[in-house]
Formats: structure tokens, sequence, C-alpha cells
């Protein structure tokens, strides 16, 4: 059974909430990283830091959503870490490109920009995809690489 690391800042619990529900419902193992609490003072940058960390301590078998109020500081933390691919997805195409054209491990969402029903159709859409191989693996390969040289 596939593991989803799902973490949000304060601004997000109930939207993670909703997603943590779905993403159980649709069969994944799901760990919690926080926040759990509207008045939970964590920010944003130490809660993508514990969703990264996890994936990475399982040698990238686990995948991530990280929720805030724009996804736009978590996908920018997320993608100081080593291996991973975090992408802000509003949209379906969006999800379906994050993972088949750029093979994203990190979803990351809005809770101020989307609502919870467009959330899980994101969701959804996005783990119900696998990168393959083709067109787009020279370009992901080229992240990669950029990566090694830039991430000593």
């Amino acid at each position: 059974m596939k593991t989803i690391v799902i973490g949000c800042d304060n601004a997000a619990v109930e939207l993670k909430n909703t997603i943590m529900g779905l993403v159980e419902q649709l069969g994944y193992a799901v760990e919690n990283v926080g926040c759990d609490s509207s008045d939970d003072p964590t920010n944003y940058p130490t809660i993508a830091k514990r969703v990264c960390e996890r994936i990475i301590e399982s040698g990238y078998e686990k995948n991530g959503i990280l929720v805030c109020g724009t996804g736009i500081g978590m996908a920018m933390t997320a993608n100081k870490f080593k291996g991973i691919r975090a992408a802000v997805c509003h949209d379906n195409f969006s999800a379906e490109r994050a993972k088949l054209s750029n093979d994203a491990n990190v979803l990351c969402m809005g809770a101020r920009v989307i609502g919870p029903e467009l959330a899980k159709k994101i969701t959804r859409e996005w783990l119900s995809l696998e990168f393959v191989d083709g067109s787009s693996t020279p370009k992901v390969q080229e992240i990669k690489a950029i990566e090694a040289e830039t991430m000593k």
C-alpha cells in the first residue's frame, strides 16, 4: 500500500482533513505530520520539511501532499530538498501534467485559492497517474542533473 505524507499550516487544517479522508478512502496509507489545529503556530516551512524528510527517508517510495494558504510557500520550501519535485496545482490539468510531464512527488494546494471539492478532484487526478518514460523523460533527467549540480 502506497503511503501519502500529508501536512498543512494553520490556514489549511480543514482542507487537509478533507484530503486525508479522501486519500484513506482511496486505499492509501496516510501519514499526518500536522498541523492539526488552526491554533498551531507552526510555520509552513517546518511542515514542508517534515513531509520531505519522510519522503526522502522512505527512499522516495512515499509521495506527499502539502496545503497552506496558497500552496506557493509549501512548494518553494519542498523544492529545496534533493529529489523532491513539488508542484502547485489548482486545476486537474496542472495535476495531470505535474505527474505525467514532471514526475512530481509532492502535490501542493492553497486552501485560500480552491475549495474542498476541487481539491478532492485534483487529488484524485494526481493520485491516479504515474510517470512513465517518454517524451518528458529527458526533461526530468535534466531537472535531476541541475539538482545534482546545485544541491551538493
